[in-house]
């Protein structure tokens, strides 16, 4: 999914400023709230000043205006008249908490603001009732877009909201296609050596990365080839606090002793080689946000299968000019200038040495 730019106003930096705030807070609770949005919220008073501010909690809890309006109650402050600004449209309906939307009219809040329309048909009509009751509603100021041949010229931060909403039209989990290659397209040697490619940095932020999610999909081919932990491990080797379900899909077996059956976290294999079966499992199972960190077949699978949604390209500024390439062609595929298929560049970081692109469709 890609994003495009509405209307925001003649304050238009200050609103974006607002809402970056929120998707903060969003961001911090990534990959505890599947399957739920990470959302993030923030109050303010007619000057402007925030008093309250709050996220999404694990399935179950409060949702982030809820967490909001919780927190500019614990420090006394008094949200009548206030301002709430949400990156996702407050929700419409009681599941195993109230609705949002009721919850910040009774509350008095006067102005709510959101970033994104939530496409949920059970959830959504937030914004149609606060309005109903009287609370001015601004939004939303972003809209997916899914216009392949016209990507947008302008780069669009990346929300933490965006994989839920991905999630929430496609019916099953965000995908993300992690690559790592020499600047010339190869993962491996041609001796089969292929550890280390990128530096530390980049090492470091994959295991940052690993933690948001909430699963990470390799194949057997690579359990067998590298017997990888694939756990999210912070710069003194130690497990972070959350990390994500492990899943190997393919019919072969895989050794009791692997070292992906090692704790911490959970390990799943799915006798399955078709990726849309993979990720409807994972859908069933609440799962929101997928990293694929597989081998060329894994990638040239969820490739040809359609389900990737974005590309993270960590690319060290190396050349080994034979070896293994990261993606496999279709077998006899013939292309022209016109087959080829434009990205849309989201966020570009510098690693140390290496250079992380992450693109979008």
């Amino acid at each position: 999914m890609s994003v495009e730019l509405n209307h925001l106003g003649a304050s238009r930096s200050e609103e974006l400023r607002l809402f970056f705030h929120a998707d903060e807070l969003a961001w911090a609770v990534a990959g505890t709230t599947s399957p739920n949005p990470a959302v993030g919220c923030l109050l303010l008073d007619d000057t402007g000043r925030i008093i309250g501010q709050g996220a999404t909690q694990p399935a179950g809890g409060a949702h982030a205006e809820v967490m909001a309006l919780a927190d500019a109650q614990t420090h006394g402050e008094d949200v009548r008249g206030s301002r709430a600004v949400v990156t996702l449209e407050p929700c419409n309906h009681t599941g195993r908490t109230g609705p949002c939307s009721h919850a910040l009219a009774e509350a008095g809040v006067a102005r709510v603001d959101y970033l994104f329309a939530d496409p949920n048909p059970q959830a959504q009509g937030g914004a149609d009732y606060l309005r109903a009751h009287g609370v001015e509603v601004n939004g939303p100021a972003l809209s997916p877009t899914h216009k392949e041949d016209e990507p947008p010229t302008q780069w669009v931060p990346i929300f933490a909201v965006e994989t839920w909403l991905t999630s929430a039209v496609h019916l099953r989990p965000h995908v993300t296609l992690k690559l790592a290659s020499t600047i010339d397209g190869f993962i491996a040697a041609t001796d089969g050596t292929s550890q280390w490619i990128t530096g530390e940095a980049a090492r470091r932020y994959v295991h940052e990365d690993r933690a948001r999610r909430d699963a990470i999909v390799v194949g057997t081919g690579t359990v067998d080839a590298d017997n990888p932990r694939l756990t999210a491990r912070d710069e003194s080797g130690q497990p972070m606090p959350q990390q994500p379900l492990r899943v190997v899909m393919g019919r072969r077996s895989i050794p009791d002793d692997a070292a992906i059956h090692h704790p911490p976290g959970q390990a799943l294999h799915l006798r399955e080689h078709d990726p849309r079966v993979v990720l409807q499992e994972m859908h069933s199972r609440g799962m929101v946000d997928v990293l694929v960190e597989g081998g060329p077949h894994i990638t040239k699978a969820f490739l040809d299968a359609g389900v990737v949604d974005r590309i993270e390209l960590y690319q060290a500024p190396s050349l080994l000019r034979a070896g293994q390439p990261s993606m496999i062609a279709p077998v006899n595929l013939s292309t022209s200038m016109s087959d080829i298929r434009e990205l849309n560049p989201r966020q570009m970081r510098v690693l140390g040495r290496d250079t992380l692109w992450t693109l979008s469709r």
